[in-house]
């Protein structure tokens, strides 16, 4: 059968139509149209189409998508909060797997719908989608709600869901399964000491999975987070004693109310590290009329090590978008302005947005009326008049604390100049070398480097991204190991060209490190650490990356492998846990055996699995990956007898011939299910 056999079936192999057909108003039927009536059009109504399709609200059914089911809730109260009618928040996680989440704002309406007759305004919220009270800006001049998936997503994705309003004195309750109601809304009976709503709701096996559960650290962060973001709030929160077991930093119970905002979050996650200057550039706009205001918190990190974390009426949006536009175009401005008045224009004409980013470490908050964002998952906000409502906000606000605090605004532009400068000279210099053994060593702005100047006994770790290069970074000791974060999978050096080796900041940022050149220019001698060590996820991504920067040496410093620098750490996969008795286990097959051997008698056996090194506190990754006393590290070699499949092998993977890839697939394809590569 051809391609187009596939693809419009029968209808392409139908006889061409005759004179007289073609001039017809009516063309002739298909052979098979008969197959496909309106009987196949299905009408999915009330909330199975989000059971039907949950990646489409929740963005998937992994970890990240289960506990957005929490932000929803907790959004629900924040909301309430923001419009100065709730005070405090309580939020519990229970062994049993239920999350609670409960405020004293006003509770949702309990009266009859006047477009539902027969259902009351708690159930039309709960059972239909795009119903709530965010539509009208007179019930909420800001919300994070408006344009998200809403609570009734949440109902939809539990097996059990329990609502309880405390309202006009009475206590309404009314149960769920599967976004169907159990039964009307009932009144409970009369109460004086409560008002507000609570939700309490179980995750839906089948859709998530049987394993999974709401992890303790992440929804006490997530809950934290909320209190930072609205100082006038205070949240409860509890956690039951059983799920907190050989989880540290975590309370059973604690209370957040911060009136600092976002500068005491920003403090508190700089804690331990050197600014550029020693103020924290940080405050509060309220817009004209109420509607709205914005939030902020800067500061700049000698290290290099950055990032801006941004919101739109409490919801985070880790994608950016308009708000982040405007913090970037104000900073850059003022910089500009400033470098113009301290007589450094010129220097400072040089300046771009980036440079004014790189080492800049930024919480953004803002709360507009009706947003607009990308996605149901609110992950980057796209409100046009954002932008021009930060950078209005904090344009004054900028340029005084540079003029009241000239010393440390010198060292700011200084910082931000040499930035400048270096991305030029990367830009005149396609590959990196030691020329002179005097030549000042400039350092690529994502690394931590150790502060042993000598080779011999430091350490350079590569990770993924800046979730586990910070994670690495808490876990490493600063005087012998060093941290390179690099932004997900490099370049595949196999099949790219050399103008486009030369121009990836990764590649340049990973060769500028190491400083000992490459192909030819290659000098042992100028390699800046003794161990240079791949630290990837003990996943198939992971090994995907690591095979990618494995590729990248033996194609551009063969030699590297050759001195036996280079080694693959080895993170682990599970964490097993009994009693006081806790071991860890690489991959699945070692999980068995020690579960077998190691773990035995009387006693709860908890296995909890790593989702990535981003997700390890530091002091487990520590144990676990970098101390040299405890670590495992697998040393990459070439031997010569073995070189030629090694080239072959990458050639096949790696090259650019897709068919010998599809090749090489469909050889191995019987061995897809085996766990080929032990790490």
């Amino acid at each position: 059968m051809s391609d187009t056999d596939d693809l419009f079936g029968s209808a392409a192999r139908a006889r061409p139509a005759t004179k007289a057909s073609a001039r017809s108003k009516t063309p002739p039927v298909p052979a098979m149209a008969s197959d496909y009536t309106a009987a196949h059009i299905e009408v999915l109504e009330g909330l199975e189409p989000v059971r039907r399709r949950p990646g489409m609200y929740i963005g998937g059914t992994d970890s990240k998508a289960l506990h957005h089911l929490f932000a929803e809730v907790i959004d629900n109260s924040m909301d309430e909060a923001v419009a100065g009618h709730a005070s405090f928040i309580e939020v519990h996680l229970g062994t049993d797997g239920y999350l609670t989440v409960a405020d004293n704002g006003r509770g949702i309406p309990v009266e009859e719908h006047p477009k539902f007759p027969g259902k009351s305004a708690l159930e039309v919220i709960m059972t239909t989608l795009h119903a709530g009270g965010k539509f009208d800006s007179k019930v909420y001049e800001t919300s994070g709600g408006l344009h998200g998936v809403g609570v009734s997503v949440v109902n939809a994705l539990s097996d059990h869901l329990e609502v309880e309003v405390a309202r006009n004195q009475t206590l309404y309750r009314q149960t769920f399964a599967r976004g169907v109601p159990d039964g009307p809304l009932t009144e409970v009976g009369r109460i004086t000491n409560r008002r507000g709503t609570r939700v309490r709701f179980h995750p839906d096996a089948e859709i998530f999975g049987p394993a999974a559960r709401f992890e303790p650290a992440r929804v006490f962060r997530m809950a934290r987070s909320k209190a930072y973001l609205f100082g006038g709030v205070e949240i409860r929160w509890s956690c039951d004693a059983d799920l907190l077991k050989g989880i540290e930093g975590v309370p059973e119970k604690m209370v957040f109310r911060f009136p600092g905002g976002l500068r005491d979050y920003l403090a508190i996650d700089l804690e331990g590290q050197t600014l550029v200057h020693p103020d924290i550039f940080s405050g509060r706009i309220q817009k004209p009329g109420g509607h709205g205001s914005v939030e902020w918190a800067v500061a700049w990190v000698a290290d290099g090590d950055g990032g801006i974390a941004s919101y739109c009426n409490t919801i985070p949006t880790p994608d950016g978008g308009t708000h982040e536009n405007g913090l970037r175009a104000v900073l850059l401005k003022g910089l500009k302005d400033h470098a113009e008045r301290s007589g450094q224009g010129k220097r400072g004409a040089a300046i771009t947005g980036d440079d004014v980013t790189t080492g800049c470490a930024a919480m953004l908050s803002v709360f507009v009326r009706e947003p607009e964002f990308q996605g149901q998952t609110k992950d980057r906000l796209a409100t046009t008049e954002a932008a021009r409502i930060v950078e209005s906000a904090l344009r004054d606000p900028f340029d005084h604390w540079l003029a009241a605090n000239p010393a440390q605004a010198s060292r700011l532009l200084e910082h931000v100049i040499d930035r400048a400068e270096e991305r030029l000279r990367r830009k005149q210099e396609r590959e990196i070398s030691r020329k002179t053994a005097v030549r000042k060593l400039r350092l690529p702005g994502k690394l931590a480097d150790c502060s042993n100047t000598e080779a011999a006994g430091s350490e350079l770790f590569i990770v993924e991204g800046d979730s586990a290069g910070g994670s690495a970074k808490q876990a490493r000791d600063r005087k012998t190991q060093a941290v390179l974060p690099l932004r997900g999978k490099i370049l595949n050096v196999a099949s790219a060209g050399r103008d486009k080796l030369a121009q990836n900041q990764q590649i340049s940022d990973l060769t500028q490190a190491l400083g000992c050149g490459t192909l030819g220019a290659y000098r042992d001698t100028d390699l800046r650490y003794e161990k240079v060590i791949i630290m990837t996820d003990a996943d198939v991504d992971g090994a995907h990356i690591a095979s990618l920067l494995v590729t990248y040496f033996f194609r551009q410093m063969p030699k590297l492998i050759e001195e036996g620098h280079l080694f693959l750490a080895v993170p682990p996969l599970y964490r097993i846990t009994q009693g006081a008795k806790t071991l860890y286990a690489r991959d699945d097959a070692h999980k068995d055996r020690l579960l077998k051997k190691e773990f035995s008698g009387k006693g709860k056996v908890d296995v909890g699995r790593f989702k990535g090194l981003g997700e390890m506190m530091p002091a487990q990754l520590k144990e676990t990956t970098m101390d040299p006393r405890t670590r495992t590290l697998q040393r990459v070699s070439i031997e010569d007898a073995e070189r030629a499949a090694t080239i072959d092998i990458v050639e096949r993977l790696m090259g650019n011939k897709p068919e010998a890839r599809f090749a090489f697939i469909s050889e191995h394809a019987a061995f897809a299910d085996e766990d080929l590569l032990d790490i």
